[in-house]
């Protein structure tokens, strides 16, 4: 055994060394740098980015060492990558051409979608979405695909198909044809009915890869079924899907916009609550009792109204529209005022793609001021990530996630609606306005 050893060591010894990846090295020079989130801005600051993460942060403007790349932001508002805590990566915000394509597409094409809409969000300045129901498969092919650097996009969070009860928002065979409803039903893994039943549709999404679970607490603006807002889903089957993802360590989101249902989604352990479109003070209270996150998909109400009121989406949906659109803005208005957590997202899909921005100004109008927005778009946001060792600040350690604009977002946030420059994981994929090329040779 001992003469088997020393030749296996010898033949080793003669191999010829491995070439080492040299490691990436970027000076980013900033006029002005929100390292934190929730404190002052610096001055001339210089960030030195190593291997993906942030490495330094110094003042002044520091000329590069030997070998690194320099990004000259000295006439721009530097600030973390932004993070959007709910998209739709496969759709593509426009109801009329989905439903159009409904029968003539599939995952393939989706999927090429979403390599589009990915792009389209990186570049509004998005480092970091959470995909709150795709298909879970291509889905996480994408994932996969932005982080071995096969595919421009920020990082994905991905939660796979919703979880609902038969006929809730998210059974995907409300409305359809009988003949296509057969099909959709047979196929189908996310619906569940009864606590058991819920059990195993949470385990079968995070066998398909979900890192993070979604289920339809109430009804939907967008499902095409009449029956409102309201409460769907039974406590005990809340607590069912909670409890199973909690046990396999994933976070709960939760789709939600009457009391009654956000109401039981707390009570159950949700982490975020989305939409929360008619919270009253005892929701509210239980929230902030449970330290639960509001994620307010402002932009969403907005735009399913006007969607439904031009004809776009189908008669069972608009009824739904108008009561979500009214009572939305002042229910978050009173969460923000009474302390509520809030996380930043958007729905976008719903809304287009690249616009999640103007989420900014909807937050700023219910009473968060700019830097609160911003936090909750970069900080908090990864709070309710459950990552906010890594990202969400540009602090030594954290992923090199970084955007630039011209102008001053904690004046006005509506400046984040135009980003000059996108930096994720140390790579330079936008500069100056201008798509850079991908992937980087060398970074």
């Amino acid at each position: 055994m001992k003469k088997l050893l020393l030749a296996a060591l010898a033949c080793t010894a003669a191999l010829p060394a491995l070439a080492q990846t040299p490691v990436r090295v970027t000076y980013v020079q900033a006029g002005r740098l929100l390292d934190k989130p929730g404190q002052a801005p610096r001055g001339n600051s210089t960030l030195i980015l190593r291997d993906g993460k942030v490495a330094e942060v110094r003042d002044g403007f520091v000329a590069p060492e030997a070998g690194a790349a320099l990004v000259d932001l000295r006439d721009k508002f530097v600030l973390p990558g932004l993070i959007d805590l709910h998209v739709h990566l496969f759709s593509e915000g426009d109801p009329v051409k989905e439903r159009m394509n409904a029968l003539t597409e599939d995952e393939a094409d989706e999927f090429v979608i979403g390599i589009e809409d990915a792009r389209r969000d990186l570049e509004a300045g998005f480092t970091t979405v959470r995909d709150l129901g795709s298909n879970p498969r291509a889905i996480r092919a994408l994932r996969d695909a932005v982080e071995r650097g096969a595919v421009a996009g920020p990082r994905i969070v991905n939660a796979g198909r919703m979880i609902s009860v038969s006929g809730g928002h998210g059974d995907g065979t409300n409305g359809l044809a009988e003949e296509f409803a057969d099909t959709v039903a047979h196929h189908q893994i996310n619906t569940c009915n009864g606590p058991d039943d819920c059990r195993r549709a949470v385990r079968q999404q995070i066998g398909l890869g979900a890192q993070v679970i979604k289920f339809a607490a109430t009804g939907g603006v967008l499902s095409n079924v009449a029956g409102g807002l309201g409460k769907q889903m039974t406590d005990e089957e809340m607590k069912a899907i909670v409890d199973t993802a909690h046990a396999f360590g994933r976070r709960v989101a939760v789709h939600a916009h009457a009391a009654e249902g956000v109401r039981a989604a707390v009570e159950a352990g949700a982490d975020s609550i989305e939409h929360g479109s008619f919270l009253d003070d005892a929701t509210i209270a239980a929230m902030k009792a449970r330290g639960t996150w509001l994620v307010p998909t402002m932009i969403a109400p907005v735009t399913a109204l006007a969607n439904a009121r031009a004809g776009k989406l189908p008669p069972a949906t608009i009824p739904k529209a108008e009561a979500a659109a009214a009572s939305a803005a002042a229910s978050h208005a009173r969460a923000i005022k009474a302390g509520v957590k809030v996380a930043f997202g958007t729905d976008t899909g719903v809304s287009r793609h690249g616009e999640n921005a103007k989420e900014f100004a909807l937050l700023v109008r219910a009473g968060l001021t700019p830097a609160g927005a911003i936090r909750a778009a970069t900080l908090d946001a990864a709070d309710a990530l459950g990552r906010k060792e890594q990202l969400g600040s540009l602090e030594p350690g954290k992923a090199a996630d970084l955007i630039a604009v011209s102008g001053d977002p904690l004046q006005d946030v509506t400046v984040l609606e135009r980003v000059d420059t996108v930096v994720r994981g140390g790579v330079v994929h936008k500069l100056g306005g201008r798509r850079q090329v991908f992937p980087q040779d060398g970074g």
